[in-house]
């Protein structure tokens, strides 16, 4: 009965602005945020972001800021509307996936594209240089403050039968996430499916797909490890996220509370980043019945190596699919902003549409 309370009173304030904006407009006594959160029941938001928002900035701020967290799934929202609910004013604070947010502005997803990032440490290089360019996007079309860029582990392959590389997925049944993640697919033969995070596990012991592109660790937290027998060791994609505030919101703070949360955010920021890592090969550990594995629930499952011919496969797999399918969908603006931005670490080069 709480949680249907619970979500109700989140369903109404998402629909009616002035409430939120009452929490979030005090700026010369306490404030009170209400914030829409990253996916419901994983690492990122248990450990990382539930505990900030609920206590971390309750004590950066002597208790004179206090914060509720959902997640935007749990809130009855899907990824693709948390960024338009941002720029009209309704969500002040969230919390958007860049993947999802892709499907109306692909550029939004630059650092993450499908086979760019194969570590976290070309991740990170990535997500820097570009973010200059993410923060100028979301302030003029999106009317939001960048304030956080964060990342889940890595979202590798899992499937229920033996496969040896990304040659043996042709003609498999596999869940997506994206429609680059779909290409990615398409181009190896396999039949690209995209469903809902939490659809993954019944979607496969239905026999809707035989294999799923997922988090580590993530898939480990939903059993995905007890429906699958086998586990690829290369990040396909890891799954950006971007955490901001509606211009008008965060405005209405006072500046010594935009400087204290600024702060706690770049600490949080850190701490997912520095999970994401360790997340990665934890969650493997895990699948795989591990030593390592102390955060989730061991299974037996095959670890696929990444092979040499991967490794080919993954850079061709960049420059001929996943690169020129997202400037044709981007257009010729995009194709400049990846010459000036990632051409130079990639030694990749995009051509106009």
């Amino acid at each position: 009965m709480r949680s249907l309370g619970r979500s109700f009173l989140w369903a109404l304030l998402l629909a009616c602005p002035a409430i939120l904006w009452a929490f979030a407009a005090r700026a010369d006594g306490p404030v009170h945020l209400r914030i829409l959160g990253g996916l419901a029941n994983v690492s990122q938001y248990l450990r990382f972001e539930q505990p900030f928002w609920e206590r971390r900035v309750r004590e950066l701020s002597g208790g004179r800021i206090t914060a509720e967290i959902m997640p935007f799934d749990q809130a009855g929202l899907r990824a693709t509307e948390v960024l338009p609910l941002m720029r009209l004013g309704v969500a002040p604070f969230a919390y958007a996936l860049l993947a999802a947010a892709a499907a109306e502005e692909p550029e939004i997803n630059i650092a993450d594209l499908p086979t760019l990032n194969p570590d976290i440490a070309t991740l990170r290089r990535n997500v820097a240089r570009v973010r200059p360019f993410l923060a100028q996007l979301l302030r003029e079309r999106y009317d939001v403050e960048l304030l956080a860029i964060y990342t889940y582990p890595a979202q590798v392959i899992f499937c229920r039968r033996p496969f040896t590389g990304l040659s043996d997925l042709a003609g498999r049944r596999i869940r997506t996430s994206s429609v680059a993640q779909s290409e990615v697919m398409e181009a190896l033969g396999a039949t690209p499916v995209v469903i809902p995070f939490a659809e993954i596990v019944p979607a496969i012991r239905a026999g809707v797909v035989e294999c799923a592109i997922t988090g580590t660790l993530s898939g480990n937290a939903i059993g995905l490890h007890e429906v699958t027998t086998h586990v690829h060791a290369l990040a396909i994609s890891w799954g950006l996220a971007a955490f901001g505030a509606s211009r008008g919101a965060w405005e209405a703070l006072s500046e010594a509370d935009r400087a204290l949360l600024r702060e706690g955010l770049a600490g949080l920021e850190r701490d997912i980043w520095e999970g994401a890592e360790r997340e990665t090969g934890e969650g493997l550990a895990c699948n795989t019945g591990q030593p390592g594995c102390t955060a989730g629930r061991p299974g037996r499952m095959t670890l696929v190596p990444v092979s040499a011919a991967d490794s080919a496969r993954r850079e061709r797999l960049l420059r001929e699919t996943v690169l020129p399918r997202w400037i044709a969908r981007c257009g010729p603006e995009c194709a400049e902003v990846w010459n000036n931005l990632l051409a130079p670490v990639t030694g990749v080069r995009a051509g106009a549409p």
